[in-house]
Formats: structure tokens, C-alpha cells, sequence
């Protein structure tokens, strides 16, 4: 059974929990800078927007700002890359990679409302991706197809190493990976694409969180 850290706050990442423990996986949520060593690969959740002074900008659109999180959410991302761990980050975690290795932020996209969930209850907008065709999520799902989405900002200029593998209609990134290391990102949600009912639209999330364990 893999054990997974989700560097997040537990009332927030019940919904990862329960894809994870789908796949026969053992989840645990915590925000405690671990030993690697102990778990078998880190999950960085979504949330709020990325402190600008991370990235070294000030803040020009950034929202519900909450440094200390990015700080430790910082810590464990470190210690699972020097121990060469998988990570996936979804949503803020896949913007969390791209700052960690040198990257920035678009703080609020032009296009936010295309990208930006319509309501507080569910995250019900939709939209058309494309990804690399030597990418592992057109392995997954070709190169082109649904995915949701939940958020204004977007990865700006790449980190070191880090390659853009998947990208909305309108040039904003939905997806990454890391040159070397077991490192992915996608901008959607993933542990929203698993359960009944299912999407007519949406590919299913599983493939890549399945995939993920056993990178």
C-alpha cells in the first residue's frame, strides 16, 4: 500500500483523500515537514494564491494570501525533491512546483473567466486542453480533452527544468513535468474527475492519480 503525505489542511482535502484511498492508497494529511523516507510520494493540494514575495513579485491580483502555509508547503516540497520522491501538485501545488524551481506567477490572468470556478458550492466550468503528444498525459488521455478548472492565476515563465506540457485554448499552462525527476503538475483537479456522476465531458482523474502511485 503507498503512503501519501498531502501537504494541506484536512478540512480541506477530504476529496483527495478519498480518490487516494480509491486506489488502495493510505493518504495522510499533514502540514508537519516529514522524513521522506517515511512515505512513499507527496500530494500538494489546491488552494489560495501563492505570497508574490515568492516569487519575487509585489502583489498585483493575488487573493486570501496565507505565507506561513506557502512557507511549509515550501519545506516539504524541498526534502521529497532532494530525497527524488514523486510529487504531483494540482492547482496551487502545480503553481507551488513552478516557484519552488525558479519560476513565476501570473498573478490574475486576462482570461480568468474562462478558467475561474462559477460558484462557491462545486466547480462546474469546463474547457477544452491540448497536450504535448510526447507527454504523459496524452499517454493517459490524447492530446486533446476536457479537464476542469478552478482558479484566476497561471504559471508564468517556467522553472529550471520544468517543461509546460499541456495548455488551454487561450496559451494558459494546465499541465507540467520536471526534465529529470518524478515530478508532475496539472492546473486542473483530477480527485474531482473520479466519482459518479460521472462527466460525459471530463476525462477521469484516476488515470493520472493511479498513474502518480506508482511512478
Amino acid at each position: 500500500m503507498k503512503k501519501v503525505l498531502i501537504a494541506g489542511l484536512p478540512e480541506l482535502t477530504k476529496r483527495y483523500e478519498s480518490a487516494l484511498n480509491s486506489l488502495k492508497a493510505f493518504p495522510v494529511t499533514s502540514l508537519h515537514v516529514p522524513d521522506p523516507d517515511d512515505y512513499d510520494a507527496l500530494l500538494l493540494p489546491g488552494g489560495d494564491d501563492i505570497d508574490p514575495i515568492f516569487f519575487g513579485q509585489i502583489n498585483q491580483g493575488s487573493r486570501r494570501i496565507n505565507t506561513q502555509l506557502d512557507r511549509v508547503q515550501f519545506q516539504i516540497l524541498k526534502a521529497f525533491v532532494q530525497h527524488k520522491k514523486p510529487i504531483l501538485g494540482i492547482c496551487k501545488g502545480m503553481q507551488l512546483i513552478n516557484v519552488f524551481f525558479g519560476g513565476d506567477i501570473i498573478q490574475h490572468l486576462s482570461c480568468y473567466k474562462v478558467h475561474e470556478y462559477l460558484t462557491d458550492l462545486d466547480m462546474d466550468q469546463k474547457h477544452i486542453t491540448h497536450a504535448r503528444a510526447d507527454s504523459l498525459l496524452a499517454e493517459l488521455y490524447g492530446t486533446t480533452f476536457h479537464v476542469n478548472s478552478a482558479h484566476h492565476q497561471g504559471c508564468g515563465m517556467p522553472g529550471e527544468k520544468i517543461v509546460y506540457t499541456q495548455f488551454a485554448e487561450d496559451g494558459v499552462v494546465e499541465g507540467l513535468a520536471h526534465s529529470t525527476l518524478p515530478i508532475l503538475g496539472v492546473q486542473w483537479h483530477p480527485e474531482r474527475m473520479c466519482f459518479p456522476p460521472a462527466d460525459d465531458v471530463l476525462v477521469d482523474g484516476i488515470l493520472l492519480l493511479a498513474y502518480f502511485l506508482w511512478m
